[in-house]
């Protein structure tokens, strides 16, 4: 399956949580996007293995993927190691998406931290045809994507663009709350984490609300690219 889009996060609903409104929106642009999860988030304090694979799953289905599959590395321990990065490989040459988006390189999260580096890795060196990788049993063609763009989790930094999402934000909020065992249930018997407050929520869409403002729009999802982004014309990027 060709993807226009693949979006990389360490965890389930680290892409819900960044950029979900940005993926509902090429969706219904008519795009094709996956999302790749590297682990299955069973070191969250919260929910388990089975529960947070069932609410991906569900949160896929609210954002209109194209295909969501999970790397199945260990959570707490994404190592940038030659077996990892050909996975990641792997899955690339698979899916041949024309762009990706991977976390930013500093993060809270060392898992982040380690996923933005073997992203970036896998992204160049999937277009190297001596690197050989085989998917069920065939060996695949060489394929770099054209760009990689980074997207904010807790750390902020200066976006390279923000895009207005403010028409799908209501989607955004939906595929958040099908990851129900990790944010704020007062019912819930589990010990209580930053996710799980009452006003952790509030504070994604809070953020999202100003990064909106910056693009006078109600709600904005911010990018950061290394490279210099190319214009047809001025007036592509007015909003």
């Amino acid at each position: 399956m060709k993807l226009d889009i693949l979006a990389i996060g360490a965890h389930p609903d680290d892409i819900e949580l960044s950029c979900a409104a940005t993926v509902a929106k090429l969706v219904r642009q008519g795009k094709k996007v996956g999302i790749l999860d590297l682990t299955e988030g069973e070191l969250g304090t919260r929910g388990s293995r089975s529960i947070r694979k069932n609410e991906a799953a569900a949160s896929g289905k609210i954002l209109g993927l194209s295909t969501r599959v999970s790397l199945g590395l260990k959570d707490g321990n994404i190592e940038v190691t030659q077996i990892n990065i050909k996975k990641v490989i792997q899955l690339i040459r698979l899916f041949q998406p024309t762009i990706l988006l991977i976390p930013h390189w500093l993060e809270r999260h060392p898992d982040h931290e380690h996923a933005h580096c073997l992203c970036r890795e896998a992204w160049f060196y999937s277009g190297l045809e001596k690197i050989v990788t085989k998917y069920q049993g065939k060996l695949q063609d060489p394929y770099r994507p054209k760009k990689y763009f980074h997207f904010m989790q807790k750390y902020e930094f200066q976006p390279s663009f923000v895009v207005d999402v403010s028409d799908v934000y209501d989607v955004k909020k939906e595929s958040l709350l099908a990851f129900r065992s990790q944010f704020y249930d007062p019912k819930s018997k589990e010990r209580e984490t930053i996710l799980s407050s009452r006003l952790f929520l509030e504070s994604i869409y809070a953020r999202d609300r100003h990064f909106g403002s910056l693009i006078n729009v109600e709600y904005g999802e911010p990018f950061f690219s290394v490279e210099p982004l190319g214009l047809n014309s001025f007036f592509d990027i007015l909003v």
